[in-house]
């Protein structure tokens, strides 16, 4: 059941103001769902983006250690090894955010410097760059599939936050305000009634007492 606001007023002000108030909260309220509405088919949208890209991330590693067993069965482990420690390849992931429908969501990229070969194209196989070409899509993969799932989880969030204050509305605010407006109208009824009844109570007295003279 519906409460009255505590330390209402009957007086049209408040009754005035309360309307008002009313108002804003329903307006507030369409929003907030068409906001949750929106929020829930994004959040869809990138759930099936984030499968699409688990996907990817599978098919690059399998393509990658396949190349890293082709390379060894052709190079030999120790070698393949040795080139790897020799490497000067620097990575770095950036990281910036982005608003979506109000959430910040992370933007990520990797950024790598590449100096010169650490070795010479004779001393290697063909299968090494394509092992190494392969790991490298195989890690940008991975870097967008955690973006995504950042944006998963925070899509959640916002969801989730989002449909609390839809129901506070629903359930508490907006309630509230309408029974507390209809309180104030009867209050106001009530005192005109009172109103009313006392003055055809004078008038009567006044018009008995011109009688009685």
């Amino acid at each position: 059941m519906s409460k009255v606001l505590p330390g209402t007023k009957a007086t049209r002000m408040e009754l005035l103001r309360l309307k008002n108030r009313t108002k804003l909260a329903e307006r507030g309220h369409d929003l907030l769902k068409e906001k949750r509405d929106s929020l829930i088919m994004e959040f869809f949208n990138t759930i099936a983006e984030m499968k699409e890209i688990r996907q990817q991330v599978e098919s690059a590693l399998a393509e990658a250690f396949s190349s890293l067993t082709q390379a060894k069965m052709i190079m030999g482990p120790a070698r393949v090894i040795e080139f790897a420690y020799s490497s000067q390849v620097e990575t770095r992931l950036e990281t910036t955010t982005r608003s979506m429908m109000g959430v910040r969501v992370p933007v990520m990229s990797l950024q790598q410097d590449v100096p010169e070969l650490p070795y010479s194209l004779p001393d290697s196989s063909v299968k090494l760059d394509i092992m190494t070409s392969k790991f490298v899509e195989a890690l940008r993969a991975i870097v967008r599939l955690a973006e995504v799932e950042s944006t998963v989880r925070r899509l959640a969030l916002e969801i989730e936050r989002t449909k609390r204050r839809v129901s506070a509305l629903e359930a508490v605010v907006i309630p509230r305000l309408e029974a507390t407006v209809r309180f104030i109208k009867l209050a106001l009824e009530e005192r005109e009634r009172e109103d009313f009844y006392r003055i055809k109570l004078v008038k009567s007295r006044i018009s008995e007492r011109q009688d009685a003279e």
